[in-house]
């Protein structure tokens, strides 16, 4: 028998404006905390139907104006999840990630339902571990991930961070002395530094495609891509 703690479904009122680009841009997010909910607010913003579950009744209560359904489960039961329509959902989030065991269980659930796009919230590298031996496809460390972000924007002159699975790094900082006043091209910057200048913004512009022949000014912000060491390399030139 499927357990149900209580359940409470309330529709948000979709305003006259709201547009999906996609016939299922629904989500369910497991897990209402601070990850869960701001993640769940976001893709609301987004224009997605978000269905909310978790375990804590003042949780869903608390964010059931503002999402499209919320209940109140026991999502480690796989009946219960079947009885909320989940596995008819393409994407679901496990937010959860203070109790090991419910989000493996969790995600476990979801994997034999056949949800194809899961992200599940791992608290350490050994909980994403797990995650990712059981099959879950997009396994998130928010915290781990922003503690080398910070780390990078104190240590360093980036203004912005971003880095992604193959050691491959996204920029944003200001240019140095070493690629102001010529073109791009002449400045030879793919060659000398391993790193290519994608954009560029000048204050008081918006932030524009940067070409070979792009002059970078002083006090010039541009986003540079390349592998991360040379990325850190090139922010730290004077």
């Amino acid at each position: 028998m499927a357990r149900f703690l209580h359940q409470l479904r309330k529709r948000r009122p979709r305003r006259p404006d709201d547009k999906r680009q996609h016939p299922d841009q629904r989500v369910a997010v497991i897990g209402l905390g601070r990850f869960g909910s701001s993640l769940a607010n976001e893709l609301m913003r987004r224009n997605w139907d978000v269905l909310g579950l978790d375990s804590d009744a003042r949780l869903v209560q608390k964010y059931s104006d503002q999402l499209t359904h919320a209940a109140v489960a026991d999502a480690t039961d796989p009946d219960v999840l079947g009885q909320l329509g989940v596995h008819e959902f393409t994407s679901a989030v496990v937010g959860i990630g203070s109790d090991i065991e419910a989000s493996i269980l969790i995600s476990s659930n979801l994997l034999e339902a056949g949800v194809p796009n899961i992200w599940a919230k791992a608290i350490s590298r050994q909980h994403g571990q797990i995650l990712e031996r059981l099959g879950v496809p997009h396994v998130v460390l928010p915290e781990h991930e922003m503690g080398e972000r910070v780390a990078h924007l104190v240590t360093g002159r980036m203004l912005d961070f971003i880095e992604f699975d193959d050691d491959y790094a996204l920029v944003k900082t200001v240019a140095p002395s070493t690629v102001t006043g010529r073109p791009l091209g002449e400045s030879q910057v793919r060659g000398r530094y391993g790193v290519t200048v994608v954009g560029i913004k000048r204050p008081g512009e918006d932030f524009t495609y940067a070409t070979a022949e792009t002059v970078v000014a002083k006090g010039d912000i541009i986003v540079v891509t390349g592998k991360t060491r040379a990325v850190e390399a090139f922010t730290e030139l004077p």
